[in-house]
């Protein structure tokens, strides 16, 4: 049997589940809904012997996280592809599809979203093996989800008459997000589904549907492979040619206009988690139709939902709010409003404020950092690197750097000499001094490092070597 190729679409803002998710962080790298995070979760339900090994596609800024949560869980992506814009999921389908015609012509594609919630997975695994079968026919299949309610939010699909493969039916139409009345009448009808985003098809069909409806797409796409840079496991698109694509999703692109369009209707347990509405729906709730996360105190409250990443929050006399608690933000919303917290992510990032972009605590591919206290010409940082992990060999113009050891043992290569700290050991690093901290051992080591100087920002690393590729 020919394998489906799992094609996991990992991108997004992280403006629907701020302050939670961030533009650095969004919510598919996040434990929403389990221990794991969500695109963990979404390769772990095709990992089995009808699936080849996934193909990640992912904004560059993301790479490092798509390869160490990957790693984390045991499975090895053939290729992560590296967007250098967004252009909607129409093109990244189309890159996909190239790839694995050249590698794997007799397979089909599964495209997932990374940030779906699916209680079944046994159900997809078996849907997915169903049309599978559709697509060797030549089917472009949509999955659709049995709604559960008169839904706004979603788009939906009609389905026609009974398909070649049982289980499967011809798409009657694609039809846009309903006001509530209309909604209702899909819902009495029977015949209307949930658009999930999932679709399987073989490569060449897809490529071919595409072709036909929008060729200079598939220009762009193929060109931005042609000039792509290979890093190890991350295929870097070409910028130029990419962003030649036009920007379009798999249905205005493909589905809406070929004949061969086919919806298989399932009932996964499938949520989008489009908000925090959403984690309330699926969340496990106290009596009071609370869902509390972290460490959260409540008295005299309903139908709320709240999380706390880290200090207490203690609640009191309010019904349906969301409330949510990060190391440097708090939001307070009415459930019936939370659609609307992307207006605050624009606001923040208007005002040139960090807190629409990333955490206190930042990730990067040997570990990660957090700032602990910043103030005028000082910054003070917890740093954890990770066993064979080192940042690159740097130094600074405006900065100089104290180092603690506080957990483990750490190389340190400061100026001409390299030498091995252990707790409670340090190191100054003064500026335009060439420095370099690495882990060659066995445990996380973890240091507090000092910064002074008149300018702390970022982009003060002049980088001479790095493991990663960073310039």
């Amino acid at each position: 049997m020919s394998k489906i190729v799992p094609v996991i679409l990992s991108g997004g803002s992280g403006s629907r589940l701020w302050p939670l998710s961030r533009e650095l962080y969004p919510k598919q790298f996040l434990p929403l809904a389990s221990d794991r995070t969500m695109i963990q979760e979404t390769a772990n339900r095709v990992n089995g012997d009808e699936f080849a090994a996934p193909m990640v596609i992912c904004n560059e800024l993301h790479r490092f996280m798509v390869a160490a949560q990957m790693q984390e869980i045991g499975i090895t992506p053939q290729s992560i592809v590296l967007e250098p814009m967004g252009r909607n999921t129409a093109p990244a389908a189309c890159v996909a599809a190239l790839i694995i015609i050249e590698n794997a012509p007799d397979a089909t594609m599964l495209l997932l979203a990374s940030d779906h919630v699916i209680a079944h997975p046994d159900r997809l695994r078996t849907a997915a093996i169903t049309a599978h079968e559709a697509a060797l026919g030549g089917a472009l299949v949509a999955f659709g989800i049995k709604p559960q309610s008169p839904e706004t939010g979603y788009g939906y699909i009609k389905r026609g008459e009974t398909g070649a493969i049982e289980g499967c039916f011809n798409v009657d139409q694609f039809v846009e997000k309903p006001d509530m009345e209309t909604a209702k009448k899909y819902l009495a009808d029977g015949s209307y589904f949930w658009n999930s985003g999932m679709f399987l098809f073989s490569p060449k069909d897809y490529l071919d549907e595409l072709g036909k409806n929008n060729p200079a797409m598939v220009e762009a796409c193929r060109a931005s492979l042609d000039a792509a840079e290979v890093d190890r496991d991350f295929i870097h698109l070409d910028a130029d040619a990419f962003a030649k694509s036009p920007s379009d999703s798999i249905d205005y692109a493909v589905m809406e206009h070929t004949t061969r369009a086919t919806v298989l209707p399932v009932d996964l347990g499938w949520n989008d988690v489009g908000g925090w509405g959403a984690l309330w729906d699926i969340g496990d709730k106290d009596a009071e139709g609370n869902v509390t996360v972290g460490d959260v105190i409540t008295r005299d409250v309903s139908q709320s939902y709240i999380r706390s990443e880290n200090q207490l929050v203690a609640v009191q006399g309010v019904d349906n709010l969301v409330v949510v608690a990060t190391d440097d933000a708090v939001m307070i919303a009415h459930k019936d409003q939370v659609q609307n917290i992307k207006e605050i992510v624009e606001h923040l990032k208007s005002e040139g404020r960090e807190e629409h972009h990333t955490h206190t605590t930042v990730h990067r591919p040997w570990g990660w950092y957090q700032t602990i206290a910043l103030g005028p010409c000082f910054q003070v940082k917890q740093i954890v690197v990770k066993p064979g992990g080192a940042i690159s060999l740097q130094y600074h113009h405006h900065r100089a750097e104290h180092w603690v050891v506080v957990e483990g043992c750490a190389r340190v290569t400061c100026g001409e000499e390299v030498s091995d700290l252990s707790v409670n050991q340090s190191v100054y690093i003064s500026i335009g001094t060439t420095h370099r901290l690495e882990n060659p051992f066995d445990e996380p080591v973890k240091i507090i490092e000092v910064q002074t100087g008149d300018y702390l920002g970022e982009d003060d690393i002049v980088r001479i070597d790095d493991t990663y590729g960073r310039v």
